[in-house]
């Protein structure tokens, strides 16, 4: 029992920083769980009757937009002491892109072409302004959370967080069947997960930042002639070959929830439960993702969400051919959720950890812009279904996941 009681007090051992980084995390999850975008984001465009290339449009958005941005982000921070400044202006741009959302949610789902160009538009500055705050978040984490703890910064995170984005899909679900009449209902969700977004973004700008050493500044032209530097170091090149495979692999993601509702004609209210599944699964996957990156490091991490992954489309499928319940098909958000919260543990602690401290921008930079444009990989996914249907969607899913999991084995095994 004396071995418990470390992980028994969540903040013990964590100071002012860790504690603000652990509770930012936490009101982050809540809010990704009330703006869940291959479910409840989804489920509304489905509900306007959006096509399924824009349905493939919206987690690509959020995906591909984080990314596109950093390396030019990077050639504009790298030289500064400070990167929470700037983490605090994107902030503040990404709560009034939430407001936004909820307005044209709220006012303009009579015209639903209008609506969802607006709310797409909408997405888009958020994502991007995500992408500029994504960069300096990483920054600051490596600056204040000693390698040997980042794992658990993380694990920590993410089970707590984890658990509370759980709650959030009870409400998703107790809303989205409480017969508020449509667009009411997601209009409220959204307003939900803003409020926890912003609580967040607060409590990250609170953290006392540590100044870099002075750094000369270089801008996008120098940073983009270092790519062919950067991508001569074999595990970052390792590392990017994943990472584009995986992000192959994301197609087949915002269609779990449209297949269920469209094919499998599941009801609305399902949608909850959905994000139940997926929020409910994290905490306990975080326990033993954390685990595996205490022992075996964070290349195991990632090949063991891999099979997870490319699990899920096909289970998917098997329950449409079987003629499965609802429940049974909760077995897809079960295992996306599994691999998800491997890949955000894996995938975060892998970077930092093969990145030297004197280019850890341009590193995260460069392989977070060339995995960006991969991300929309969705959007060619909904042409391919509105023109063949999910199947070949999914089957070409798993496909890239078995390969991701097979060129794991060139990454470096200590990090």
């Amino acid at each position: 029992m004396n071995g418990l009681r470390p992980r028994l007090n969540v903040f013990g051992g964590w100071d002012r920083n860790g504690r603000l980084g652990i509770l930012n995390g936490w009101f982050i999850f809540t809010g990704d769980g009330f703006f869940n975008v291959t479910v409840v984001v989804a489920g509304f465009a489905a509900r306007l009757g959006a096509p399924n290339a824009v349905i493939g449009l919206l987690p690509a958005i959020a995906g591909g937009g984080w990314m596109l941005p950093q390396l030019l982000v990077a050639a504009r921070v790298r030289s500064l002491p400070f990167k929470l400044p700037v983490y605090r202006s994107a902030a503040l741009i990404r709560t009034l892109s939430y407001v936004s959302m909820i307005l044209v949610a709220a006012l303009l789902w009579h015209t639903p072409a209008l609506c969802l160009t607006l709310f797409v538009l909408a997405m888009l500055v958020n994502a991007l302004a995500s992408g500029v705050s994504g960069l300096p978040f990483l920054e600051v984490v490596s600056k204040t959370v000693p390698t040997e703890k980042r794992a658990r910064f993380f694990g920590t995170r993410n089970l707590y967080g984890g658990l509370l984005a759980f709650g959030a899909g009870l409400l998703v679900r107790w809303i989205l069947g409480s017969g508020l009449a449509f667009p009411y209902d997601y209009a409220l969700i959204f307003t939900l997960g803003t409020v926890a977004f912003s609580i967040g973004y607060w409590l990250f700008g609170r953290l006392s930042e540590p100044p870099d050493p002075p750094q000369p500044p270089e801008g996008v032209r120098a940073e983009v002639r270092a790519i062919p530097e950067t991508l001569r170091d074999p595990h970052f090149r390792a590392f990017l070959s994943v990472r584009l495979l995986l992000a192959g692999a994301s197609m087949a993601e915002p269609f779990y929830a449209v297949y269920a509702l469209r094919e499998l004609q599941f009801p609305a209210a399902t949608l909850g439960i959905f994000v139940m599944t997926l929020t409910g699964v994290a905490p306990l996957s975080n326990v033993v993702w954390q685990r595996v990156a205490e022992r075996k490091g964070s290349r195991r991490i990632i090949r063991y969400a891999s099979v997870s992954a490319g699990l899920a489309p096909l289970y998917a499928l098997l329950v449409g051919a079987l003629g499965w319940t609802s429940w049974a098909y909760l077995g897809v958000f079960v295992l996306s959720s599994v691999a998800a919260q491997g890949f955000n543990l894996g995938h975060t602690n892998h970077l930092l950890n093969i990145a030297p401290a004197h280019a850890r921008s341009r590193y995260i930079g460069t392989l977070n812009t060339l995995v960006g444009a991969a991300l929309f990989a969705p959007v060619l996914g909904g042409l391919l279904a509105d023109a063949a249907g999910y199947t070949p969607v999914f089957v070409l899913s798993a496909a890239f996941c078995a390969a991701a999991w097979w060129r794991c084995g060139k990454l470096r095994r200590d990090a």
